[in-house]
């Protein structure tokens, strides 16, 4: 059974297929790129919601009896009334355009500077948006809670990951191990719960 994960990330699609192999049942899946199956160029995503966004992907994915699979993920930060969301990505960029991670965190940190502590509370957000080749479909959420501190901690991980303290574990994402990231993200949570709902769709 294969999987067309809607994406390029090469460490997404490795972090999708280490949360995949925690479930014995899904073992016969293979999951491959948008590349890996010929699907180039950039998929416009236009959608209100994390869940919309990751729906116009995976829709993309599912295609010649693959499954199409997608996320769409972001950062909430409170007291910014939830900015940047599904703009996170772009946050910093020029007309819309992507911005680098070391871009996007300076001008969080910016939007950021009147704002005390106790009042920088945040999260994860991540969408998986799966598609069958028949057109059935359903997503899931999952969330981490932290806060954004100013100061650069860690050296793992992506995006906002540096300046995204996990109280939890005294530690931000970027200081984590893939295997705490893992158990933890909200990109690990809604990988699981996509897997249980995906049991539930190939009855297995």
């Amino acid at each position: 059974m294969k999987i067309v994960l809607a994406s390029r990330n090469a460490k997404k699609i490795e972090e999708v297929k280490r949360i995949l192999s925690e479930f014995s049942e899904l073992s016969q899946i293979s999951v491959f790129s948008l590349d890996d199956v010929g699907i180039y160029g950039e998929i416009e995503e236009d959608g209100a919601t994390f869940e919309e966004n990751a729906l116009i992907k995976a829709r993309v994915g599912a295609i010649n009896g693959c499954i199409g699979l997608a996320d769409d993920s972001g950062l909430e930060v409170d007291a910014l009334g939830g900015a940047p969301g599904i703009y996170s990505a772009r946050y910093a960029g020029e007309a819309g355009g992507h911005a680098s991670d070391e871009r996007n965190n300076e001008f969080l940190l910016e939007n950021l500077k009147d704002v005390p502590q106790d009042r920088r509370t945040a999260r994860y957000v991540a969408a998986i948006a799966c598609v069958f080749p028949d057109g059935r479909e359903f997503t899931v959420r999952g969330t981490a809670e932290g806060v954004i501190i100013d100061d650069y901690r860690g050296n793992g991980g992506f995006g906002y990951d540096p300046i995204f303290y996990f109280p939890e574990f005294n530690k931000t994402f970027a200081e984590l191990s893939p295997e705490e990231k893992n158990s933890v993200s909200h990109r690990g949570k809604a990988m699981r719960l996509f897997a249980n709902e995906l049991k539930k769709y190939l009855e297995i």
